[in-house]
């Protein structure tokens, strides 16, 4: 997986600089890992359909990359495409790596076909799953693969040590081009084309035509412990998960430790990612179950209403060789999940999620708040251009306010060139209050512009996303780049900033890098902005970040050495 530097050298020599170098490494600061990700095309058949993908070292879903907390790593990607190519590492926090976050014309300018750039960054404060993605239009739908980020050495998990870890991706799956896909949206105003399956580690298992042999199997042991670490990857869809007659038990979410609960469905959205504790039954279960996703919806627009499947197996005690036979023969059971649109579910779930709040793991809950910010998180429209027929709502297009600028925002603040880039005035609160999730204006028009909200170094921050009802209310899973958050309250129908505060959970609420913005509610959120840069939010629906659900804070320097964020690196792309 890694590109080892030793790899040359006589085994006598490997050994030797092996056994200097363990004894060199720092425990806590952790080690240097190399990698390397080649931006390639190649074939996949899925569905009985083949098609050229863009994916990274020949794999799909990519390759895995490994680290422990503290560990460095240096990421070498070779673009090898004729599509622009940038890569995030989601979820990592970049302390003053700003440089390496990866989103296209926000911290970097993409890689161009045949240019390469190394991504510098150090795990700090982290453990658990994560994952990494292409950045630039929906290049995502086959670029991306997990993160996993061990322990510190010596360091045990809160709960007890796994038999074996297993991440399990889900994803979508697109018989089309699915640059061709936004790219027609687009220019139509309207909504996309919907996938054709979903996937389990890039498979979409027996429910889907022609697919049988493209199925996800996780083989167990009776009276085991499982790690499976969960990751959403999918475009546009938030995500019911469960496996048959199997409870499943939360520990971690976005690569922070929660108060352990026990559950038979996950809701897991874009962006997101979910580490459970599966223990195996103790004797042979004579039986194999199904493991299988579908999407929860809020949303008015058309969607993949199917079913993923992946198979949970347990190894025969029957050494024989017809033990494949008999398991054809075996009952298989199915998990019932909840209704697509079970918001109440959603509700439940997300109450259950709290930080651990330990002397090990505290939950640092800014107390105080410096600057209070009120969002509006939804899409409005924009006016078709003369002697087009757009097919957004009556006959607009589909847009909300955020314009990408064609100069990277970074370089652009770092070296003081923001004139004609962007400008400093995102607004605190929206410009023309309304009944957010009550009766729609009959104006739906929204302004564009590049805008950003600029914070002095160590500001404490609370952001209330507030959803609403322009085009019909819809669960929005925003993610913020660079930083990680807790998440203080939330609640349904319009944010009241005189009665809801006195609700926060300033204790122990959930520290996450992704939330959704509940269907007609609000999430209020707090954090820190205690690292310099420029630093990207948007909705994790791929189609609605195209629309322009998206901006950016910018972070200034602190006053000391190590609250600057140093300068960039010689290889960074340019535009």
């Amino acid at each position: 997986m890694g590109v080892s530097l030793l790899s040359s050298l006589p085994a006598f020599l490997v050994f030797f600089s092996f056994f200097t170098f363990c004894l060199l490494a720092d425990p806590v600061l952790g080690i240097t890992r190399h990698y390397k990700f080649d931006v390639k095309l190649h074939n996949v058949t899925r569905l009985c359909h083949t098609k050229s993908i863009v994916s990274v070292n020949g794999q799909f879903p990519g390759p895995r990359i490994v680290a422990r907390e503290g560990d460095q790593l240096l990421i070498k990607v070779v673009n090898h495409v004729p599509n622009n190519i940038s890569i995030h590492w989601h979820g990592i926090r970049q302390l003053r790596s700003g440089w390496a976050d990866g989103p296209a014309y926000v911290t970097q300018c993409p890689i161009q076909t045949g240019q390469s750039y190394v991504y510098n960054f150090t795990i700090v404060g982290q453990r658990g799953t994560l994952f990494w993605h292409a950045h630039i239009s929906w290049l995502r739908a086959t670029v991306y693969g997990p993160i996993v980020i061990l322990p510190k050495r010596g360091v045990p998990y809160p709960f007890a040590k796994p038999y074996k870890e297993v991440p399990i991706i889900l994803g979508e799956w697109f018989n089309s081009d699915t640059e061709a896909v936004i790219s027609q949206a687009l220019q139509t105003g309207g909504g996309p084309n919907v996938s054709d399956a979903y996937t389990i580690n890039g498979l979409p298992g027996p429910l889907y035509n022609c697919s049988a042999k493209y199925t996800f199997m996780l083989k167990v042991k009776p009276g085991k412990t499982y790690l499976l670490r969960l990751i959403n990857a999918a475009l546009n869809d938030e995500l019911f998960f469960g496996i048959a007659n199997h409870t499943l038990t939360v520990v971690d979410v976005d690569a922070i430790y929660v108060k352990p609960f026990e559950t038979d469905t996950l809701l897991i959205a874009p962006g997101q990612t979910t580490n459970v504790i599966l223990k195996t039954k103790t004797i042979y279960p004579n039986a194999t179950f199904f493991m299988t996703a579908r999407p929860y919806v809020t949303g008015q627009g058309t969607f993949d209403n199917s079913t993923v499947a992946g198979i949970l197996e347990y190894k025969s005690p029957h050494n024989s060789p017809h033990s494949s036979v008999l398991i054809k023969m075996i009952p298989l059971f199915k998990p019932i999940l909840p209704a697509l649109n079970d918001t109440s579910f959603a509700t439940n779930f997300a109450s259950k999620l709290r930080s651990l709040a330990s002397a090990q793991y505290p939950a640092n809950v800014p107390q105080k708040v410096d600057k209070h910010f009120f969002f509006t998180v939804g899409l409005g429209t924009s006016p078709c251009q003369h002697n087009q027929t757009c097919q957004g709502p009556n006959g607009t297009k589909f847009a909300a306010s955020f314009a990408m600028p064609t100069t990277a925002l970074l370089q652009a603040h770092f070296f003081g060139q923001s004139n004609g880039v962007y400008t400093p005035d995102f607004p605190s609160s929206p410009i023309i209050p309304f009944n957010y999730t009550g009766t729609p204006p009959n104006n739906t028009m929204v302004s564009n512009g590049t805008k950003v909200v600029v914070l002095p170094f160590n500001t404490s921050v609370e952001l209330v996303m507030q959803d609403t009802s322009i085009l019909g209310a819809e669960s929005h899973p925003l993610h913020l780049h660079g930083f990680n958050f807790f998440v203080v309250g939330q609640g349904f129908g319009n944010f009241d900033p005189n009665k809801d505060p006195a609700k926060f959970n300033l204790i122990d609420p959930v520290e996450r890098n992704t939330i959704g913005v509940p269907s007609g509610g609000w999430v209020a959120i707090r954090f820190v902005a205690d690292n310099p840069g420029v630093w990207f939010m948007h909705c994790h629906l791929e189609v609605h970040t195209s629309w322009g659900l998206k901006m950016a804070w910018i972070v200034l320097n602190g006053e000391l050495p190590n609250q600057k964020l140093p300068p960039p690196p010689a290889d960074l792309p340019k535009c």
